[in-house]
């Protein structure tokens, strides 16, 4: 949209990564909740002991109750009285008697009906306290999850965002997370029990009949062969979808963000159709994905009625030739437990399938979190940074270096210093490496080469809360919170006082705008201070900085927001703020330059000139031109309004 330059995140990888060590670095988080997983893992064993008994009963009530027993042998079969009695007293649960008579097998079968109920009830309980209990750890791990990402970017570096898109980071704690939240409160539940149930079945059957159970089983390698082919490529589909719906989330931020840029040059149908463009390649990676869902799922279904066609075929032959198979007799009982176990076997194995592939879907969604938050920051605390106690204010820049891409240096030998309670002016053109300069100070960035000191320790080795507390920071851009005014300015200072945050509102020349505000300071600012001019928010990002009372501050074109009239208000609260305190000032305004201890003019990341503003003009070299060039039609402005404009008693913009 404005320029469509995707983050070092979203650089499709060409060898994905190992599912399994996902899987497991996922898992780690339930840690603290292992006492449910265990009630998780009891009630999983017992749902499947549910589901593997009830086939081998309805055999039974078949054997045992309903039909004489089919007796195979070389020379025929034939139904005899004491094949039907060792049959009855085969039957695990309540032995019947050869001559049991009609009333005696009756009153057998309503008791195994009865059991089969009750198991039937017992399963389905244990079910659905499985799946709450699997829900319960699934939440807290999704919110641990998402605290830690979120506490991961808060520490990352500026230079990680410069490269990053907003809207591509928000898709890793929304949608990323999303998708793990289905698998670990629903998805990996099932894969886990319907596995389980698997195995137990294939136990039950190669343990009641193994040649029997393996002619069953026959489809059972093309299955998981089927499964593991169409999930690898699954997989490959859902990474692209949630590389895809990041760029579209990247977009929809843009384009909302800079809507007004937007409508000012008239470029509504291109952003839209930059959009559709990323909605048409979110679409067609998502269809891709659901091909091979879709595909899978029937597959193995049909493979399925294959081994069901498998069992009722060898089954009914042998059941009607008489003979035996692995060493023992094949009863119509027996069959109906082998078809119980083919369709327990085929559900899970289809059921696994579909949410195998939204396992795939969750373990890419979770290869991007951690990906995210293996990302080291640039800047990092030294092991023995120690904390910085209160200075005074002495900075010394050594002969600094300083970088974004290797080999292309933005500062250059940079030597400088400012003694406690001055005001050092930074000046030049557009990508002289002004902003840079001072970024260093507080760590925002660190030097290639050289040093940057404060009272004679490195910034390098003091532990940045220490630092950062100690510098004020006003922004050309500034950003305020969705949150009250009050709140906004007490920010740095979240303990101070109303009196303190008048009085810094009143420093900044605020409170007479504030107060003419619907709730005062209680007002409750939009989006990125949605309802206050320019201006307005600049003044309240100054108030903010007064708050926190720092013994260093930069001014980022502190006043380029304003109009000339408020400018001249607030310049004597800057003479305040700045007063005993270290200041560093990027301006192209005049009047914030000429009462600057020294003025740095930088061209090329390199000091060309430096001096008090009357003895830069007095040399008439690059610092004159760039003043006559770019200041001169602004200090007429501010004389003819002087004369003509008194100045007002608050400060409008």
């Amino acid at each position: 949209m404005f320029g469509n330059v995707r983050g070092i995140l979203d650089q499709e990888t060409t060898k994905p990564k190992s599912g399994g060590e996902t899987l497991r670095r996922l898992l780690r988080y339930f840690g603290p909740y292992w006492p449910v997983l265990v009630g998780v893992l009891v009630l999983m064993v017992l749902n499947a002991w549910v589901q593997v008994i009830v086939p081998e009963l309805t055999g039974q009530a078949v054997d045992c109750y309903l039909t004489p027993v089919v007796v195979s042998g070389q020379g025929g079969s034939a139904v005899v009285d004491d094949a039907a009695a060792a049959a009855r007293a085969a039957c695990r649960l309540g032995a019947v008697a050869a001559d049991a008579g009609r009333d005696e097998l009756l009153g057998g079968l309503l008791r195994l009906a009865l059991l089969l109920g009750g198991l039937q009830v017992l399963g389905a309980v244990s079910g659905g306290l499985m799946f709450f209990s699997m829900n319960w750890a699934g939440q807290h791990v999704l919110r641990r999850l998402q605290v830690d990402l979120f506490q991961h970017l808060e520490g990352l570096s500026l230079g990680f965002y410069s490269k990053n898109e907003s809207g591509q980071l928000m898709s890793r704690i929304t949608n990323d997370a999303s998708t793990i939240q289905q698998a670990v409160s629903f998805a990996l539940v099932q894969v886990l029990s319907g596995g389980l149930l698997i195995v137990w079945i294939v136990w039950q059957m190669l343990t009641l009949n193994w040649l029997y159970g393996l002619l069953s089983l026959a489809v059972l390698p093309v299955m998981i062969a089927t499964t593991a082919w169409f999930s690898g490529q699954a997989r490959r589909a859902f990474r692209r979808t949630r590389r895809e719906i990041g760029n579209v989330n990247a977009e929809l931020e843009e384009g909302i963000s800079g809507v007004r840029e937007v409508q000012a040059f008239s470029r509504e149908e291109a952003n839209i159709e930059s959009f559709r463009q990323s909605n048409a390649a979110n679409r067609d990676a998502n269809i891709r994905a659901v091909a091979y869902t879709a595909a899978l799922a029937p597959t193995l279904e049909g493979l399925g009625y294959v081994a069901i066609a498998i069992v009722v075929g060898v089954g009914g032959y042998l059941l009607l030739a008489g003979q035996t198979l692995g060493g023992s007799a094949v009863s119509l009982g027996l069959i109906i437990a082998y078809l119980g176990y083919v369709q327990r076997f085929n559900a899970p194995v289809q059921q696994i399938s579909v949410l195998w592939a939204n396992l795939q879907s969750a373990i890419a969604g979770a290869e991007r979190i951690f990906e995210l938050m293996d990302q080291t920051p640039d800047i990092v605390e030294a092991i023995d940074a120690v904390e910085l106690p209160p200075i005074q204010g002495r900075v010394v820049y050594q002969d600094v270096w300083a970088e974004y891409t290797p080999g292309e240096p933005v500062l250059k030998g940079i030597d400088l210093s400012a003694e406690p309670g001055e005001t050092v002016a930074i000046v030049g053109p557009t990508g002289a490496g002004k902003t840079t300069l001072v970024n260093l100070l507080p760590r925002f960035y660190d030097v290639s080469r050289g040093a940057v000191t404060i009272d004679g320790v490195d910034v390098r080795t003091v532990k940045l809360e220490s630092l950062r507390r100690q510098v004020g920071l006003v922004l050309q851009d500034t950003f305020l919170f969705s949150d009250t005014i009050a709140n906004n300015i007490r920010y740095g200072r979240p303990e101070a006082s109303d009196e303190e945050v008048i009085a810094a509102a009143k420093l900044a020349q605020a409170h007479d705008f504030i107060m003419r505000l619907p709730q005062g300071y209680a007002t409750v600012l939009g989006e990125r201070g949605g309802g206050l001019s320019q201006g307005q928010r600049q003044l309240l990002a100054i108030a903010r900085a007064a708050l926190t009372n720092p013994r260093l501050l930069i001014l980022d074109e502190a006043t380029s927001s304003v109009d000339t009239r408020t400018e001249r208000l607030i310049q004597a609260a800057l003479e305040k703020l700045l007063a005993g305190r270290t200041s560093f000032v990027i301006a192209h305004r005049l009047s914030t330059i000429r009462n600057a201890d020294q003025v740095i003019f930088l061209r090329d990341g390199v000091i060309v000139e430096r001096g008090r503003h009357e003895e830069l003009m007095a040399r008439r070299g690059a610092y004159y031109e760039l003043t006559m060039s770019q200041f001169r039609r602004h200090e007429e402005v501010l004389a003819a309004s002087a004369a003509v404009t008194p100045a007002p008693a608050a400060a409008a913009d």
